[in-house]
């Protein structure tokens, strides 16, 4: 009788700089597959150096997609991301039966696993008005606001990314409904298995590398990028460690030595935040990075067990 496999996502998740695409590489290059990127700045063809994308040598090893896809001048959301990656894996399992996803967003990890709750579109102008209240009063302001109209959701490891701390302000003032009540309903069904696979390191070893990247990343230019996408300083992308620190030097705010101390002390709080995100979704088998071996035998294991 012939046996044949049912289609696999393979999901390798894990904090900044703990070796993603390396490793990512080498387990698409042993199944013989590509490249799904979920990190929420890589898309955008304008930021390359403070977003650690993979180097054009990498990117020629294994096809990628998701990388470099669109320009920052674009609105790309979660929701958009989930519904063109769907597309995407309905072509690539046409020729392919895995295929693999890397990234460090959880979010958008998520969106493709599980799928996103139908939240309703924010009162006109409310976006505008929240995201300047952000820049202006600073992320502990909002959060405050929402513990109080939305304790479930502050509880979350959500709260801590200021893109839904403002989604969950938007939904609340334009429906009168916390959003963590939109977030009741059950998962998604895909039609795909899911290998759910997170990396981690040593924590001396994992703030090493993130000190060495920031380090490489300013003698690569990171500040003459800052300074070039000064215009769309706005965007979301734009706001996150690796950027945010450097308009602060950029305005004046504080020398470049204070820049270099922020940039590896809020990438490696970065980092644990990532941790914990992960490790709060609770379905994801953990490995050391640099075990390959080990994540393709879990990877063979676990495909031998969806024969059909």
């Amino acid at each position: 009788m012939h046996e044949s496999r049912r289609k696999q996502l393979i999901i390798i998740a894990g904090p900044t700089a703990v070796g993603k695409t390396a490793l990512s590489i080498q387990i698409a290059k042993a199944l013989h597959t590509e490249i799904i990127s979920a990190d929420s700045r890589q898309f955008f063809r304008e930021l390359n150096i403070g977003t650690a994308k993979p180097t054009t040598e990498e990117l020629a090893q294994v096809k990628h997609h998701f990388i470099n896809s669109h320009s920052i001048a674009e609105v790309y959301s979660a929701g958009d991301f989930e519904r063109d990656v769907l597309k995407c894996l309905e072509q690539l399992f046409e020729t392919h039966d895995q295929v693999v996803m890397t990234g460090g967003s959880g979010f958008y990890i998520k969106a493709v696993s599980e799928g996103l709750d139908a939240l309703p579109a924010p009162l006109k102008g409310l976006r505008d008005s929240l995201t300047n209240k952000l820049q202006e009063q600073g992320l502990a302001v909002l959060q405050t606001e929402v513990s109080v109209i939305d304790p479930t959701f502050a509880a979350t490891a959500e709260i801590v990314n200021p893109q839904r701390v403002v989604r969950a302000l938007e939904v609340f003032y334009t429906t009168g409904t916390p959003i963590s009540q939109y977030q009741l309903k059950r998962t998604e069904q895909r039609p795909f298995e899911q290998i759910l696979i997170a990396l981690d390191r040593d924590r001396s070893e994992l703030y090493n590398r993130i000190d060495l990247r920031m380090d490489l990343m300013l003698q690569e230019g990171l500040v003459a990028e800052a300074k070039g996408l000064a215009r769309y300083r706005s965007h979301h992308a734009l706001q996150t460690v690796g950027y945010k620190e450097v308009y602060g030097f950029l305005d004046g705010e504080y020398d470049e030595a204070e820049m270099i101390r922020l940039l590896k002390q809020n990438s490696r709080r970065y980092a644990k935040r990532q941790l914990t995100w992960f490790r709060h979704q609770g379905n994801f088998k953990w490995f050391h990075a640099r075990d390959e071996e080990g994540i393709l035998n879990y990877i063979r294991e676990k495909s031998s067990l969806t024969l059909i």
